[in-house]
């Protein structure tokens, strides 16, 4: 009885892999990314990409267990979930409102520690921040929140 339920699950884990997730990136403007429409500095920059572009741009790398199913399912419905947040590759086309908003959000998840996703770091060393980094990130958040949104 075991053996039969073992081999079930095995026949049913190789066919939810013939169940492929879409790894295409929408395209992008430059001209309304966060990083080009706010001049962030290139450490900014760099921390921005490593920390928080997989999930919240349209520049998301999939790594290689984004081709196993139920892993793959998940990795999108995450990465559509943190674009719909909060889409970097998008910022300039937010109204003013939405990006103060979006601002004092991420400068309260960062705060908090929930971002970037503890899960995300695990597998993605240069994506953990140092508190050092957290401080410079909520600094230039705050920085674009209260001086540069118009």
């Amino acid at each position: 009885m075991i053996k039969k339920i073992v081999i079930g699950f095995a026949v049913l884990f190789v066919l939810i892999q013939f169940i492929r997730i879409d790894k295409t990136n929408p395209p992008v403007d430059l001209q309304e990314d966060y990083i080009v429409v706010t001049n962030a500095p290139e450490e900014i920059a760099d921390m921005l990409k490593s920390s928080c572009y997989d999930c919240h741009s349209n520049e998301s790398k999939y790594p290689w267990y984004s081709n196993v199913a139920p892993v793959s399912w998940w990795l999108k419905d995450h990465i559509n979930e943190g674009r719909d947040e909060l889409n970097f590759s998008k910022w300039g086309s937010y109204e003013t409102k939405r990006k103060r908003h979006k601002m004092e959000e991420s400068i309260e998840m960062i705060e908090e520690g929930e971002m970037p996703l503890p899960p995300y770091t695990i597998t993605h060393s240069d994506a953990k921040l140092s508190e050092l980094q957290k401080q410079k990130l909520v600094d230039w958040f705050t920085y674009i929140k209260d001086r540069r949104i118009q």
